[in-house]
Parts: structure tokens; C-alpha cells; sequence
């Protein structure tokens, strides 16, 4: 099966990698050309357009940074979304707005081409170990028909409906939901470590009684260690998912205070140079606001 992929950042060489070993026929496609020659090596072949890695596919996967990208990639003239032949699928895995995979489900629609939208949960080291939780909205046939490619990249597929947008919103809740237990953390951290209470003691209680999730032991040890490498997911990445949830929420007038409350937090933290940090490192300002200046002191 001939795939185009397009997007190789820290989750998407993974995910391709993985399609390599599987023994997928894969055409490749990143802005930074020696990303895709180094899947080259591994057996995949190079495309100098992002219309070369959609000609002649029987499916196209992106995974993009954002909304600008896929949009670039897809409806700048000469892009894919002209040479991905009739009666096929772009399989969109990128973390977008809700209002561009709408535009991306009609435009497709109007090309005869199918459009499934399947954004994923899990950091890189999931995406490399093909470990990934994949939430897929679509039509069922198209979703059925491709299932092997889900497989192949990650442990489990969720099935939400036929609207493809539905499993966009799906995932930007999702974020917006581990952005709230990263402030609740590092609020409950910031607490301990201020009462002489060692926050490693703390986690140790939560995780293996009351919230025993990956979400709580994965930023919980790095909140409670004020550490917050390797960057899986940098700040203004979890900026930009907070804003489309609020976004989202807006279009159907749904409140969601806490999401503005975090909000403000990414804002702070931007501000005060952790740009580059990973998206949970808001929680150092919970530590900051106590007057735990480096994380680890009471003064």
C-alpha cells in the first residue's frame, strides 16, 4: 500500500518509522528536507512537493503543527489536496481547530476525496514505541478500510461517529482536560513543598490510590521534581490547543473558566521566557507565585 506522509516533526518521524517497518510503500514529505532523507535510509522515498507526496497514493496522513501548516499544505495552490487522487483519504492526525476540519471535510468532499480525522493522544516516546491512543471520526468505511495504519502506529483506535470534527474536539478537550491536572498539581505541589511536605511523598499517595492515570505519574513526577525535560510538547503548542478549545467553546457558547484560567498561565510563562520549555512547565509558576523560587527551597 502506497502512503504519502507529510510532517516529520518529534511525532511524526515516529509514527512514519513505524509505517516503514510495517512495510508500508512510504513517500515522504517535511519543510526541513533532512528529516524526510533520513527515513530515506530506512526505505522511504522522498517527495520534493508536498503534490508529489499526494500523487498517486491510496491515502495521504498529515501531522502538522497547526492550523497554518495543514492549511499550506493542503490548499496552497499546487498542494496536495489537488494531486491526491479521486476516491481517496487524507487521514489529518494533526491537533487542528474544529472550524479547519470542517473546511478540510467539505473541501475534500468536493474533490471526491475522503477525509477521516484521526488527532492522537500520547508524547513522542509513545509515538516511537507505536504506543498511541488514536481518536478516529469519519466515515466508518474509510476508517475500517484503513485500520491496519492505525494499528501499526498506535495501541488503540476509538471510533466517535461520522463527523469528522467530532474527534478534533474530542482531542482538544482532551488537552484542555491535562492542562487542568498540570495546574492542579503544581498547585497542590507548590502547597506541599511551602508545609515541609515532600511533594514525591504526596504523588506517590495520589497515584496509587486515587488517580492511578499515566496523565497523573507522567507530569506528576515532573512537576514535583520542578523539572520538566525532555520536551515532548513545547509551551506555545499548548497554547495554541488551549485557545482553539476556547474557541470551540465560544462558537456554542459553552463557559469554561478553567480553561482561561490556564490561559493566563501560558501567557505567563511565555512572558517569562519558557517559550521553548514543555507544555507543562506553566506548573513552575505555581511554585513561583508561593515563593518557591527554584522549585526545590522554601525562600
Amino acid at each position: 500500500m502506497k502512503i504519502g506522509f507529510i510532517g516529520l516533526g518529534n511525532m511524526g518521524s515516529g509514527m512514519a518509522r513505524n509505517l516503514i517497518k510495517a512495510g508500508y510503500d512510504l513517500v515522504v514529505y517535511n519543510r526541513t528536507r533532512s528529516r524526510a532523507e533520513e527515513l530515506q535510509r530506512l526505505g522511504a522515498k522522498v517527495a520534493d512537493t508536498t503534490a508529489a507526496a499526494a500523487s498517486g497514493v491510496e491515502a495521504l496522513i498529515t501531522m502538522l503543527a497547526d492550523d497554518r501548516a495543514v492549511q499550506d499544505v493542503i490548499f496552497e495552490p499546487g498542494r496536495a489536496i489537488e494531486s491526491l487522487p479521486a476516491g481517496t483519504v487524507h487521514i489529518s492526525m494533526s491537533t487542528i481547530s474544529v472550524a479547519l476540519s470542517r473546511r478540510l471535510q467539505k473541501a475534500h468532499a468536493e474533490k471526491h476525496q475522503h477525509y477521516v480525522a484521526a488527532p492522537v493522544f500520547g508524547r513522542p516516546d509513545a509515538a516511537a514505541a507505536a504506543k498511541l491512543f488514536i481518536v478516529a471520526a469519519g466515515p466508518t468505511q474509510q476508517i475500517e478500510k484503513y485500520r491496519s495504519l492505525f494499528d501499526t502506529m498506535g495501541q488503540k483506535l476509538f471510533m466517535v461517529n461520522e463527523d469528522a470534527p467530532a474527534a478534533n474536539l474530542i482531542k482538544l478537550s482532551g488537552n484542555f482536560l491535562i492542562t487542568t491536572v498540570i495546574e492542579s498539581l503544581a498547585e497542590a505541589c507548590a502547597l506541599m513543598r511551602k508545609s515541609d511536605v515532600d511533594p514525591q511523598k504526596f504523588l506517590e499517595v495520589m497515584t496509587e490510590s486515587l488517580f492511578a492515570a499515566p496523565v497523573y505519574r507522567t507530569y506528576g513526577a515532573m512537576i514535583a521534581a520542578d523539572k520538566f525535560e525532555p520536551v515532548g510538547f513545547k509551551m506555545p503548542l499548548g497554547f495554541k490547543d488551549n485557545r482553539l478549545v476556547l474557541a470551540a467553546a465560544e462558537e456554542v457558547a459553552v463557559p469554561m473558566p478553567m480553561a482561561s484560567v490556564v490561559h493566563d498561565r501560558f501567557v505567563a510563562a511565555m512572558a517569562q521566557g519558557l517559550e521553548n520549555a514543555d507544555w507543562s512547565a506553566i506548573a513552575h509558576l505555581a511554585y513561583k507565585n508561593a515563593g518557591l523560587s527554584d522549585g526545590n527551597n522554601k525562600h
